[in-house]
């Protein structure tokens, strides 16, 4: 692990970590899961790999590269490890707004959050409680806020569902298996947005869109929100894999073009820098921290403009005369026929 590279502090891996791992039942023929996994810290794997001869940052630099191959290190490791196993059920949380048009109503613009958090972790100050204000209480009532008020107009040719995803910090495992056994017909959801951490800090003059150069998807919204004074900003550390770490990517893998979209850094009233600031304030303070709480001083301005744009350009692309289709240098192809 390395902050720079993970996005995050070692205190969200420890915290994140510290109770029972849950996963899904292997579908059948799939690869047996590793025995053993686990993370270690940028310092000690230096340490341990120079015992063994080997330069971490050498082998770092290498990795880099797409020709990279593993590397022999001649270090074994040895553990006894005392294990349970129980079966758990979680529930994903679905809804639909059908649409009006006979011939289009059968297919789906779908709507996520995951409605999961960390539950009672390590104490930090005192709290052990994890909150997920942010993270993602605010996905959760933003996606909430759209649906009431599709159900209250609804307007549009295609039918709007709506898709609360349990176990996302356990891996994405409701999205998972959401896309697995979606509850309508794979092939006939032609689009997801995705809402993982809402805005709570005011209005914006850009939005950080995950997947926006990877479908249709991302020019559409950028064309829509263009009128408004609002830009779309690059991904700012594409290295770290953020596309793939949210529940919008469970639905990219069975084929479905999908983004993920959340504020910018531009905020109205504030410098430039101010949007960073808090971001990284928040990442290294309150990222699956029992501090990432509910707090007087949120600006709900922010949730209302993010919430209206989702709704917005959920609805013109559950209008559009095509389906929204994935780039061509994009790693995913299109959904599968209809399953149950």
């Amino acid at each position: 692990h390395t902050t720079e590279r993970a996005g995050y502090p070692w205190s969200v891996v420890t915290g994140s970590n510290a109770r029972e791992h849950r996963l899904l039942p292997p579908a059948p023929g799939a690869p047996a899961p590793l025995a053993m996994r686990g993370w270690i810290k940028d310092t000690v794997a230096a340490a341990l790999l120079k015992q063994a001869g080997l330069d971490f940052d050498q082998l770092s630099k290498q990795a880099e590269s797409r020709d990279f191959r593993p590397v022999a290190t001649g270090i074994n490791f040895e553990a006894s490890l005392k294990s349970s196993v129980k079966h758990l059920q979680s529930q994903n949380v679905v809804g639909v707004v059908r649409g009006r048009d006979p011939g289009l109503k059968n297919e789906y613009v779908a709507f996520s959050a995951h409605w999961d958090h960390l539950g009672i972790g390590p104490v930090v100050n005192g709290d052990s409680i994890y909150n997920g204000a942010l993270d993602n209480a605010s996905g959760v009532s933003d996606v909430l806020a759209i649906a009431r008020a599709a159900a209250h107009r609804p307007s549009t040719k295609r039918s709007m569902l709506f898709v609360f995803v349990t176990a996302e910090e356990s891996g994405l495992l409701g999205s998972e298996y959401y896309g697995a056994h979606p509850t309508v017909p794979r092939g006939s959801i032609i689009a997801a947005l995705n809402i993982d951490g809402g805005n709570l800090l005011g209005r914006v003059r850009d939005l950080n869109v995950l997947g926006d150069t990877k479908s249709s998807l991302g020019p559409g919204l950028a064309a829509m929100v263009a009128p408004l004074g609002i830009t779309i900003t690059p991904e700012a550390h594409p290295e770290r894999g953020s596309f793939y770490r949210s529940d919008h990517f469970s639905f990219a893998k069975v084929g479905i073009p999908s983004v993920s979209v959340d504020a910018g850094n531009d905020f109205v009233g504030r410098p430039r820098e101010w949007g960073e600031q808090q971001g990284e304030d928040y990442t290294s303070k309150r990222y699956h921290q029992p501090s990432d709480e509910y707090r007087s001083d949120f600006d709900l301005s922010g949730a209302v403009q993010l919430s209206e744009i989702v709704l917005r350009y959920g609805e013109r692309v559950a209008n559009a005369p095509e389906h929204p289709a994935w780039s061509k240098d994009a790693e995913f192809g299109p959904s599968k026929p209809a399953q149950p």
